[in-house]
C-alpha cells in the first residue's frame, strides 16, 4: 500500500523507513531544472517524511546522500531543517555523506526518513460512507517553481494525519489515480468514474498534493482544515 519498510523493533514498536531521490534538479550547468539546493532537499524530504507519516510513524532521524558537491551540503541541510520546522520536529538528528572523490555533471541527492510506530497498518476498506479528496495540486519541475503556493504545506499534512478515522496518502510521480488504486483493498477506480477539477494522471512530483479518505461525517472538518487546498473527488 505504501512505499515504506516496516521493521519490527520490539514487542510494541516497528521502525518505518521511507526514502526519496532527486536527480538533474539543482544548480549544475547540465541540470534540467535550476533551483537552489535548499529547495531541492526540502521537496525531497517532503516525499520521504510524508510517506513515513502516512504509515502512522513519528519521524526520529534523517539521512542525506549528497552527489551535488561539498559546497552544496549546508544548503541541503537548510532545506531538510525547513521541513522539520514545519512539522515542529526541529530536534531530529540528520546525518549523511557527500561524494567528494568525483564530480557529477548533474545534481543528485537521496533522502531517507526513519520513524517509529506502534500501529499495525492494514489496507483500509472502501464503503458507501467513504469520501475522497485531494489536498493541494499536482505540480512537477519548473511548474512547481512558478506555482509553489498551490502545493499543500507540510504542516497541513500533519494536521490531516492527526485526525481520527482519516487516511492520508501522498501523491507521487505516477499521479492521483495510481495512488488511489493502491489505497483500498476492495476498490479499483477508473478515471471516468471520478469527477474532479484535477488531472488524475498528472505527476505530483515531490508530493505537492495528497489524497485524503474520510467518513462522510468528517467532511466539514476536513474542508475547514484544508481550506483553499481542498479538491473533492466525486464518484
Amino acid at each position: 500500500m505504501r512505499d515504506v519498510l516496516f521493521i519490527p523493533f520490539n514487542n510494541e514498536e516497528s521502525v518505518v523507513i521511507a526514502s526519496d531521490n532527486s536527480g538533474a534538479i539543482g544548480l549544475k550547468a547540465a541540470d534540467a531544472v535550476k533551483v537552489p539546493y535548499d529547495m531541492v532537499s526540502y521537496y525531497s524530504f517532503r516525499v520521504a517524511v510524508m510517506e513515513c507519516m502516512a504509515a502512522g510513524a513519528e519521524p526520529f532521524a534523517v539521512t542525506l546522500q549528497n552527489f551535488c558537491g561539498e559546497e552544496a551540503w549546508q544548503a541541503l541541510i537548510v532545506g531538510v531543517r525547513k521541513g522539520l520546522a514545519e512539522l515542529e520536529r526541529d530536534g531530529i538528528s540528520i546525518t549523511g555523506s557527500t561524494e567528494s572523490n568525483f564530480s557529477l555533471n548533474q545534481s543528485a541527492i537521496g533522502i531517507t526518513v526513519l520513524g517509529k510506530t506502534r500501529e499495525n497498518m492494514c489496507e483500509p476498506m472502501y464503503s458507501e460512507q467513504t469520501r475522497l479528496a485531494v489536498i493541494g495540486v499536482p505540480l512537477v519541475g519548473n511548474e512547481l517553481v512558478e506555482r509553489e503556493e498551490e502545493a499543500a504545506p507540510l504542516s497541513l499534512f500533519k494536521q490531516i494525519c492527526a485526525l481520527p478515522d482519516v487516511i492520508a496518502m501522498p501523491v507521487g510521480s505516477k499521479g492521483i489515480l495510481f495512488e488511489l488504486n493502491g489505497l483500498f483493498s476492495n476498490k479499483v477506480f477508473a478515471a471516468h468514474e471520478i469527477d474532479t477539477n484535477l488531472d488524475l494522471l498528472k505527476s505530483s512530483g515531490p508530493s505537492t498534493c495528497f489524497i485524503v479518505a474520510y467518513p462522510v461525517e468528517k467532511k466539514d472538518e476536513v474542508m475547514a482544515i484544508a481550506g483553499r487546498y481542498f479538491y473533492e473527488l466525486r464518484g
